[in-house]
C-alpha cells in the first residue's frame, strides 16, 4: 500500500505529458480558423466576385498566408543550423531585402503586364488558385514521404550567403501565388491610398518574416512537434483556400 501511495505522489509531480504540444495544436487550429475565415472572404474579392468589406483585415490575412513566416521557419533552420549569430543575422536581412525588392518590382510591373496582355483578373486569380492548391497539396503529401537519402546519410549543404537569394527569398518567402495575389489586390485597389495600405501590409509581413528568422535559433529546440502540427494545419488551410479561389474564379468567368 505504501508503494502504491508513493507512485501516486510521483505521478502528481510529473507534468501532463505533451501539454505544450496540445496547447500549440489548439492555438494553431484557432489561428488557422480565424485566418481561413478572413482569407475565404478575400478569395471572393480576388476573383472579383464581391467588394472587400474589411479590406485591411482581409488583405493582411490573405497575404500573410501567401508571404508570411510560417513556411520560412523549417528551411531557415536547416540552412543556419550550426552557424553563428552573425551569419544568421546577415542571411536573414539579405533574404528579407531580396524578397522586398522582388515584391516591389512585381507591384510596379504586374498591373501593367496585365493590361498589356489583356489578362482578366479572374484568369489571374484562377492561376493563383491552381498554383497555391498544387504547392500546398505537395507540401501536405510530403509529410507522408520517406526522408531523403541525404538526410539519412547525415549530409547537409554548406551554408552560404547565396542561399539568401535561393532558396530563402525565392521561392520560400516570395511565392508565385503570393506575387499573383499581390498583383490582383493592387489591380482591384480603387485609389492610391488603398495601394499604399497594401504596400504597408506587405512591409509589415516582411518585418514579421525577418523577426521570425532572427528568433529561429532560440526556438529551434521546440520546433520538432510544433512544426509538424503547424505545417499540417496551415497546409490543409492552404489547400482549401486554393480550391476556394479556383471555384470563385470559375464562377466569375461564367464556367460554373
Amino acid at each position: 500500500m505504501h508503494q502504491i501511495w508513493q507512485r501516486l505522489k510521483m505521478k502528481r509531480r510529473l507534468p501532463f505529458p505533451g501539454w505544450h504540444t496540445l496547447f500549440l495544436f489548439v492555438s494553431t487550429l484557432g489561428l488557422g480558423m480565424l485566418v481561413a475565415s478572413s482569407a475565404a472572404s478575400a478569395a471572393e474579392a480576388v476573383a472579383g466576385q464581391q467588394p472587400m468589406s474589411r479590406p485591411i483585415a482581409q488583405i493582411f490575412t490573405f497575404l500573410f498566408l501567401m508571404l508570411g513566416p510560417f513556411k520560412i521557419i523549417a528551411p531557415f533552420s536547416r540552412i543556419t543550423k550550426g552557424t553563428d549569430a552573425k551569419f544568421t543575422r546577415q542571411i536573414a536581412m539579405r533574404a528579407t531585402l531580396f524578397a522586398s525588392l522582388a515584391l516591389l518590382l512585381a507591384a510596379f510591373l504586374g498591373e501593367k503586364i496585365l493590361s498589356n496582355f489583356g489578362i482578366p483578373l479572374p484568369v489571374l486569380a484562377l492561376s493563383v488558385g491552381i498554383i497555391l492548391f498544387l504547392v500546398a497539396l505537395k507540401t501536405v503529401l510530403e509529410q507522408f514521404a520517406p526522408p531523403h537519402s541525404e538526410e539519412i546519410a547525415g549530409q547537409a549543404l554548406t551554408p552560404t550567403m547565396s542561399m539568401a537569394m535561393t532558396p530563402l527569398a525565392f521561392p520560400t518567402i516570395v511565392t508565385p501565388y503570393g506575387i499573383g495575389a499581390l498583383v490582383v489586390f493592387l489591380a482591384l485597389s480603387p485609389d492610391l491610398k488603398t495601394q499604399l495600405t497594401i504596400g504597408a501590409i506587405v512591409l509589415v509581413i516582411m518585418l514579421l518574416n525577418l523577426t521570425v528568422m532572427m528568433l529561429t535559433p532560440h526556438i529551434r529546440p521546440l520546433m520538432g512537434a510544433a512544426l509538424a502540427i503547424l505545417g499540417a494545419v496551415l497546409g490543409i488551410i492552404q489547400v482549401a483556400l486554393g480550391l476556394q479561389i479556383i471555384h470563385t474564379s470559375l464562377k466569375a468567368l461564367g464556367i460554373l
